[in-house]
């Protein structure tokens, strides 16, 4: 089954979905904005991933640069940051198996879904 942390208000992650829909596989929908990961559930992804905490957060958002830019922060504190404002964790993330792509771009996804 596949697993997509989607924000409905993105356009990318809409995109992510839309490619997720048309593969025509099971996929559970998670609006992490509403259901925020937690700490085990976000080290998982990143292990999917293959990256660290710090490749999965938007920089450019307000959040981040008032409260975070420029703080030499540990894995876990960058965990808490996302927890505490997932607006932070970039989207969207899409699992299938223990292998995970973030859908920037949307042909990612596919590469994955395939």
């Amino acid at each position: 089954m596949i697993r997509i942390y989607h924000n409905p208000r993105c356009t990318k992650s809409r995109q992510g979905l839309e490619a997720v829909e048309k593969s025509g596989e099971q996929f559970e929908v998670v609006k992490y904005l509403e259901n925020i990961p937690t700490k085990d559930e976000l080290r998982q992804v990143l292990g999917y991933l293959k990256m660290s905490a710090d490749n999965l957060v938007r920089k450019n958002e307000v959040i981040w640069k008032e409260n975070y830019r420029g703080r030499d922060l540990s894995e876990d504190e960058i965990l808490d940051a996302m927890i505490e404002n997932p607006k932070l964790i970039e989207r969207p993330i899409v699992i299938k198996g223990n292998k995970a792509v973030i859908g920037r771009p949307t042909e990612k996804i596919l590469d994955l879904i395939k």
